[in-house]
């Protein structure tokens, strides 16, 4: 199990290292919806207090467009 804290986080630094904004664009009932970058593409993310790894690898793999193929390991 990951931390929902943990993958924002992880997330976060890597989008500073790589020098794009990442920033919250709106809460949902269920999700919360970021920005990476100049992205199109909207980046979900449940609001569940952990996540099973396949769930957080979910995450990243959307964060692969900005950041790169392969990025969190």
């Amino acid at each position: 199990m990951t931390k929902r804290k943990e993958v924002l986080g992880k997330i976060a630094l890597a989008a500073k290292a790589a020098g794009v904004d990442w920033e919250l664009v709106r809460e949902g009932a269920k999700h919360s919806v970021y920005q990476l970058g100049a992205q199109a593409r909207p980046i979900v993310v449940g609001r569940h207090a952990e996540f099973g790894n396949r769930y957080a690898e979910t995450v990243y793999r959307q964060c692969e467009e900005t950041l790169g193929k392969g990025w969190w390991r």
